[in-house]
């Protein structure tokens, strides 16, 4: 039986919405523990923000934990890069993860709230655009992506032969993260020209597990999130190559992001941590384990790793709490990471 758009939308909306439910009851759950952890008198490493990046902490979490015999906790959440500084420039997480660069509105709250950071490059993503097993189409340009994508498209692409005449006659359904998203942020300006900048009439979802759902059980459906989410989902889900200024398609590969060959789409994604917390041992040691195993925590968890000196660096900021940011509160897309651990820091946003 065929399922209409609109019963799509409503599956999508369900699973969302039971997934939030579960989440919730994750939360309390995790809020429980850490006040089990404070009465044990074990300290809790706090860190939140981006989907993308939490299978990366969540790693060097546990491999700390671990190192630790039980003496620290970390927790790990994932309300989003926007939700997650919200927390963060507020003083209520130690460590934020990011999948964008920190924004001039973010560095202002945080600049309000006495709250430093520091700024850490942490490994390389490829943005990755998927598609049902079962949909023909291999590649796409970034023009047809924002075609799909852009303001002018909502309630009027709705099917994929709208967007390129050799594509199928097929219903599009379109899948993608919340607002607060990082990804969200990066996939429109490198797509549309400008960042938040998108169609509203999608299923949207800051659990990329929904996202894969959604496309996995709709034949025309469309989503975007990063590549660690893709590379374990590849039997329910195919990645598009994506084709920019002409050049070859080309598919969402470690190989790729390495060789510079997938753009725009491939980003550095980040941690940020609370300067003032460093003071406090437990969170030092957390986040020097992790850049002391950062190469290997990245490949485990299906993403890029930096060069090692970028991973020395960061220890180097660390040591000597070298707050600021070097994007000035503006995303870069297409950034070079050597280039951009040369820039100069700077904790007021570029006017």
């Amino acid at each position: 039986m065929k399922l209409s758009h609109i019963g799509l939308a409503l599956i999508g909306a369900v699973s969302a919405i039971a997934i939030a439910v579960a989440g919730m009851g994750g939360a309390d759950a995790q809020q429980g523990q850490k006040k089990s952890a404070a009465a044990r008198g074990v300290f809790t490493v706090v860190i939140d923000g981006s989907s993308t990046v939490y299978p990366i902490s969540e790693a060097a979490g546990e491999g700390f934990q671990k190192q630790m015999g039980g003496r620290v906790r970390v927790t790990v959440a994932e309300s989003g890069t926007g939700g997650g500084f919200r927390k963060f420039c507020r003083g209520e997480t130690h460590v934020q993860d990011a999948s964008r660069p920190i924004t001039a509105t973010e560095m202002a709250a945080c600049q309000n709230s006495g709250v430093r950071y520091i700024e850490i490059p942490i490994a390389f993503d490829a943005l990755s655009v998927v598609v049902n097993p079962s949909n023909p189409v291999r590649t796409i340009t970034v023009e047809e992506l924002k075609k799909i994508w852009e303001p002018a498209a909502e309630r009027r692409i709705n099917n994929w032969r709208q967007v390129n005449p050799a594509f199928p006659d097929l219903a599009l359904s379109l899948y993608g993260p919340g607002t607060a998203s990082g990804t969200f942020d990066y996939f429109t300006e490198a797509v549309n020209g400008k960042s938040k900048s998108s169609r509203t009439d999608y299923t949207p979802s800051e659990d990329d597990n929904v996202l894969v759902q959604g496309v996995s059980g709709d034949q025309g459906g469309m989503a975007y999130f990063g590549m660690s989410y893709y590379l374990e989902n590849t039997s329910r889900v195919r990645a598009l190559g994506v084709s920019y200024q002409g050049k070859a398609a080309v598919a969402p590969s470690p190989q790729a992001v390495e060789n510079g060959t997938y753009v725009p789409l491939s980003r550095p994604i980040f941690i940020y941590v609370n300067a003032a917390a460093l003071s406090r041992k437990p969170v030092a040691d957390f986040v020097n384990y992790y850049l002391a195993n950062a190469t290997t925590i990245v490949r485990q968890a299906k993403y890029v790793a930096l060069p090692a000196s970028a991973y020395a660096t960061g220890q180097q900021r660390v040591a000597t709490k070298r707050a600021g940011t070097a994007f000035g509160g503006r995303n870069d897309v297409g950034a070079n990471i050597t280039e951009v651990l040369q820039r100069r820091l700077v904790e007021t946003p570029a006017s």
